[in-house]
């Protein structure tokens, strides 16, 4: 397990008083004697949208803005607060392809531990186009379709390639 203890926290958001350490539900975490916060560093939600077309190919993209520039992934992004896990997945997907989706079942849920610093939880969604133009923005620069077995390197994150692996496996059409 990945150490739950934030760096970015020395001070309580509540009283601001110096935080020390204590051990709540098994792990040290940062606390105020003060007030009583407790600091229990979570991972984020994390949502990627699979969509197949009638060969089996997946749709992926070419990540152009933050880590893992030039890098393929499945379309990607965080879900807001306060926002549907599905609706995210519905407006990450339209805001990096220019496509929009009907999301449809949970395709795969895997933890994500690639960047310590930032852990997250990613849940991936099959879903069907119902309109848009393929057109990569936001954190991608170019979008295509890729057999699940053969796809473009180097690949963003190790948890596609286990989903695709599975796609490959089960060979999902749509």
């Amino acid at each position: 397990m990945a150490d739950s203890v934030s760096p970015d926290y020395r001070f309580c958001p509540r009283c601001g008083d110096p935080l020390g350490t204590r051990v709540r539900g098994g792990l040290p975490r940062p606390s105020c004697e003060r007030c009583g916060f407790v600091h229990f560093r979570n991972p984020a939600v994390g949502v990627a949208v699979v969509v197949i077309d009638k060969d089996g190919r997946v749709l992926l993209g070419r990540r152009s803005a933050g880590g893992n520039v030039g890098e393929w992934c499945i379309p990607c992004g965080y879900v807001e607060w306060g926002e549907d896990i599905r609706e995210a997945a519905r407006r990450e997907f339209s805001e990096e392809t220019g496509l929009e989706v009907q999301i449809g079942e949970v395709c795969a849920v895997h933890s994500n531990f690639h960047n310590a610093a930032s852990l997250t939880v990613g849940v991936w969604f099959y879903a069907t186009i119902v309109g848009g133009t393929a057109a990569a923005s936001d954190d991608l620069d170019r979008v295509g379709w890729f057999a699940p077995e053969d796809p473009p390197e180097p690949l963003a994150f190790p948890t596609d390639r286990l989903v695709l692996g599975d796609l490959a496996s089960k060979r999902v059409t749509t």
